[in-house]
């Protein structure tokens, strides 16, 4: 039997190397009774670099804005100054101080992330450092592709933990195939104590209205057990003229804080609607002036809908004081439905588009496991880490184009709302009834080992993740199977950090990326694919790491400077095809904390050098990434004026470099910035009360936010329009 296909085998082979070792450990020879018992306390003062739980979460750093760590994969959740990798954790104060929507408004506050759009769907799409992160490739609690695809609602959350840098080893490898230049895992909200009952009211300036319920409290001996619910509602016309949503989200949560158990379950439902909804534009040569930044060019019997159903179970459990087992499972079902029309434009603005039908329906199990065993050698402490997990999809898809040769004609300024045109051109499958189009079935075991010494002012640690990955692709019509590969690769991580005193740590780090196979789209730039639907193989990339880290107590910060590469897939001739290999190179500064009292602060300054490196043929050698700008900065202000929790003021401003639109380097986007503002206000009345307000985009100002967020794609986006947001929350 081969382990690496079973998952009991692995999490049985896992268990019985840690239970090995805890065995050899406790079963030293001893001299005596009397020895036996100072050996036995020896062993219970192991301490090795904070908790790691599975479960628990690190506490918030100075100002309750960031956390003072996240999750690292199999390592468990790690404090920022003991992680040998750069990241930062959003908190639930962050994302209501700021009325945050999704998670890539939260996302707005990271200097190294910016937020773009699927390839020709409205999936968010988070680039960091420089390579895409698609929503697919998020993790709920650590589990891979359990949630809501193409947006995940900010109400929801705890926390939003930015991972930078390669990730196949902690987490393995993504299955939607991106993540090589970081990861997000998402944290649903937990009870607090004191519980919470609040109840929130709310406006968009163009008519959108929102409601929220956010309900839980703490019970049981010592308040362990926790019980959340959330429920949100949007419906109405956004800021960007003509474009209506309409968002349904519930959520339920528990957890349990017990002595040796601890566990969290949650299930989620999202059905959010856009009717309308304002599309990419691919240029045909030189980029058109933005329109107005509340213009909508959509077609207006244009929609996006997709309802989830999600959840996840995650518990650990300490064996003995040393030894500690967890295992999480969760799963998603999922359907979506769109009618699209995403226009091509000319310089002067004129624009051609097609009609695009598609429906998509996704089935998705995912689970860990893994034993996490301390225990010394001589004068080195050691924390042993082995895991295993399991990924399954099977996504049924169908598509219909109209004719790609008779394009309907608008403009990008004045658009013309033409008649729907029929979808019968170019048909894969039946959009009522889908079949089964591809099967991801990835599987990997990892061992780590995090040692420690002189007291833990130097921890090194290693490790290896065998990975096994299965990807299928299907005939939309008939279901046959059409192209795949069965793989294996062994990915390897190596991480030091040392502590010099309490406030500065240094840290470096060698890790690798892998992707399965890109699959090769219907279409790219309105265009059809010739191999549409083959498989290319594994993409495997390699990163070095240098920086340190500070801690001041109420304030601290990253500095890093990185290599990261991988494999490049490009569109040549209609062919999707591996082409050389994409290096970035770029240096990281974050700040966060309260360096005042009563004035917070999140900001940072990224530098990233994205070239295109040994290209099939030399087509574009040393030529930069479409879609990566070499400048971003963040700065993110918030102020108490007077008493803590009365009256407070806030203000973003985010700035990005300009971006490349062709892979000839011929085109650019122009550089942009945005202003952001917020105000609140917190009162006792009715029990207490906090006024909200924010205007993002202040000057309205009108830019092409991002170019791409698919390897080979030069798509833009049109930023968001100036948009005023008001809520008022009550806690009963």
């Amino acid at each position: 039997m081969n382990p690496r296909r079973n998952p009991a085998a692995t999490t049985t082979l896992a268990a019985a190397v840690a239970l090995a070792l805890s065995s050899a450990a406790l079963a030293q020879p001893s001299s005596g009774a009397g020895d036996s018992s100072e050996e036995g306390e020896a062993l219970e003062e192991i301490v090795v670099f904070g908790e790691a739980s599975q479960v628990e979460l690190t506490g918030e750093y100075a100002g309750g804005q960031v956390a003072r760590g996240g999750r690292a994969g199999l390592l468990g959740n790690l404090d920022y100054m003991d992680a040998p990798f750069s990241g930062t954790a959003f908190t639930q104060e962050l994302i209501e101080q700021q009325q945050s929507d999704s998670v890539g408004d939260v996302l707005q506050n990271d200097p190294v992330v910016r937020v773009a759009k699927g390839f020709g769907n409205f999936q968010e799409v988070y680039v960091v450092r420089g390579f895409p992160v698609y929503s697919d490739d998020l993790t709920l609690n650590g589990l891979y592709g359990i949630l809501p695809r193409q947006f995940v609602a900010a109400e929801l959350l705890e926390r939003v933990e930015v991972f930078r840098g390669a990730n196949a080893f902690i987490n393995g490898a993504a299955p939607g195939g991106s993540g090589v230049g970081g990861t997000i895992n998402l944290v649903p909200k937990r009870a607090p104590e004191g519980g919470v009952r609040r109840a929130t009211l709310g406006w968009e300036d163009a008519g959108q209205a929102y409601a929220a319920a956010d309900f839980g409290g703490r019970f049981g001996a010592d308040d362990a057990w926790g019980l959340r619910f959330n429920a949100v509602w949007r419906d109405g016309e956004t800021s960007v003229d003509g474009q209506d949503r309409e968002l349904n989200v519930f959520s339920v949560g528990t957890d349990y804080a017990g002595e040796r158990l601890r566990f969290s379950a949650d299930l989620g439902y999202q059905d959010n609607r856009i009717d309308a909804p304002r599309p990419q534009v691919t240029p045909l040569g030189a980029i058109p002036a933005p329109p107005d930044a509340d213009t909508n060019y959509a077609q207006p019997w244009t929609y996006s809908n997709e309802e989830q159903l999600f959840g996840v179970v995650r518990g650990e459990y300490d064996l003995t004081d040393h030894l500690t087992a967890w295992l999480a499972v969760g799963g998603r079902n999922g359907e979506e439905a769109n009618v699209l029309a995403n226009p091509s434009a000319t310089a002067d603005g004129t624009l051609t588009a097609y009609r695009f039908d598609n429906t998509r329906e996704d089935d998705i199990f995912s689970a860990d496991a893994g034993l996490r065993f301390d225990f010394a050698t001589g004068p080195v402490d050691h924390r042993l880490v082995v895991s295993a997990s399991s990924v399954e999809l099977d996504s049924k898809n169908a598509y219909a184009f109209s004719d790609f040769f008779s394009p309907f004609v608008s403009d990008l300024y004045n658009p013309v709302a033409a008649a729907p045109p029929v979808p019968d051109f170019f048909v894969g499958g039946d959009l009522a009834n889908p079949l089964t189009t591809e099967k991801v079935d990835n599987r990997s075991f990892a061992i780590a080992d995090t040692l420690g010494f002189m007291e833990e002012r130097l921890l090194v640690t290693v490790g290896l993740r065998q990975q096994d990955i299965e990807t299928t692709t299907f005939d939309y019509n008939t279901g046959a199977r059409l192209s795949g590969y069965s793989d294996d690769k062994v990915t390897p991580v190596a991480g030091v950090v040392w502590k010099q005193g309490e406030r500065f740590s240094f840290y470096g780090n060698y890790a690798e990326s892998l992707q399965p196979g890109a699959i090769a789209p219907a279409t790219s730039g309105g265009v059809p694919i010739i191999n549409a639907g083959e498989v290319l193989e594994p993409f495997t990339g390699e990163q070095v790491e240098l920086g340190v880290k500070y801690d001041g107590g109420v304030f601290g910060g990253t500095l890093a400077v990185f290599s990261l590469d991988r494999p490049n897939a490009i569109v040549v001739d209609q062919v999707f095809q591996a082409s050389g290999e994409q290096q970035n190179q770029g240096v990281e500064f974050s700040v966060f904390g309260e360096p005042l009292e009563g004035f917070r602060l999140i900001a940072g300054l990224t530098w990233v050098d994205a070239d295109l490196e040994r290209t099939q043929d030399g087509v574009n050698e040393g030529n930069s990434v479409i879609g990566v700008p070499e400048i971003q900065a963040n700065l993110n202000a918030d102020w108490d004026l007077g008493a803590p929790g009365g009256f407070a003021l806030e203000g973003r401003v985010v700035v990005t470099g300009e971006q490349y639109v062709n892979e000839a380097n011929t085109i650019t986007l122009d550089d942009w910035h945005r202003i952001d503002l917020g105000a609140r206000f917190a009162t006792d009345l009715l029990g207490g009360t906090i006024l909200r307000a924010r205007l993002d985009n202040l000057t309205d100002e009108a830019y092409w936010a991002s170019a791409g967020g698919f390897p080979g794609a030069n798509y833009l986006i049109l930023g968001n329009p100036r948009t005023l947001h008001l809520s008022a929350s009550v806690d009963f």
